[in-house]
């Protein structure tokens, strides 16, 4: 489903597990009253990762379907499931066009959650056309849009982490390329109806331990590209964020938005 090869995250899962932020209560909330979830009918979240989105919603669906390529990722979705003990969800290693080929199902909500710009946006879309039910829809989840002047500290994490692992931003086999259109271009495109949402930023409280796990949580910040430079590159950003705050805590403004595709 991407041109980035079946191995973008690999490394990264338990590093996403344990230091990339949860999903905001509001993110929840807004979902189930948008699409009046009341325990019935199915959820598909593509592109899972870890299952953190997928679980928070096993008791608004019968059944769950998550679908991620990295298959270390489906490995911690199913360790967090069956420590949840949470018997509603099942995990698909694999893409889309592969789940769709031996399923033929509707899902009342699809969320996509920091994913879509992986995907084939377009044809993604379109295969998913015919598997939401009608009323449903699809939230493409992902940090605003709105620009946001970076703190001090995010400055400088940019800053070293360019200079250990380069000005450009690596992705799989290859570099990173951008959409080159918006989401709601491609939406507005689709059979969907389209619906936008900001939602309120929220709090997060980072020390230089979950920084640099965070950082290793990424596609371009796997801990493999670092080769046997991981432990200096770790002592110079822990140096650098403590001449900026001597006490090692630092503060991060969220705000995610939503483009739903509405059917």
């Amino acid at each position: 489903m991407n041109k980035y090869g079946n191995e973008l995250f690999t490394g990264t899962a338990l590093y996403y597990s344990r230091y990339r932020p949860l999903y905001p209560a509001t993110l929840i909330r807004f979902l189930i009253q948008r699409f009046a979830l009341d325990g019935t009918g199915q959820m598909l979240d593509l592109g899972c990762g870890d299952g953190r989105l997928a679980l928070r919603f096993v008791d608004w669906f019968e059944r769950i379907v998550g679908i991620d390529q990295e298959a270390e990722m489906i490995q911690q979705a199913t360790h967090l499931q069956q420590e949840s003990r949470f018997s509603n969800i099942e995990w698909f290693l694999g893409d889309l066009d592969n789940y769709k080929t031996n399923h033929e199902e509707s899902f009342k909500l699809v969320t996509i959650a920091k994913a879509f710009h992986w995907m084939e946006r377009e044809k993604t879309l379109e295969m998913l056309f015919s598997l939401v039910s009608l009323g449903g829809g699809i939230a493409i989840i992902d940090p605003t849009f709105t620009k946001v002047t970076p703190s001090l500290w995010e400055f400088k994490v940019d800053e070293v982490m360019k200079h250990w692992y380069g000005g450009e931003r690596r992705a799989g086999n290859t570099l990173y390329q951008p959409p080159s259109e918006t989401y709601e271009q491609l939406i507005n495109r689709s059979n969907f109806d389209l619906e936008t949402i900001e939602l309120p930023p929220y709090q997060h409280s980072w020390n230089i331990d979950s920084i640099i796990g965070n950082i290793y949580s990424s596609s371009y910040g796997a801990k493999h590209f670092l080769g046997d430079n991981s432990h200096l590159f770790e002592r110079h950003l822990r140096e650098e964020l403590l001449k900026i705050e001597p006490t090692g805590r630092f503060e991060e403004k969220i705000q995610l938005s939503v483009q739903l595709a509405l059917k």
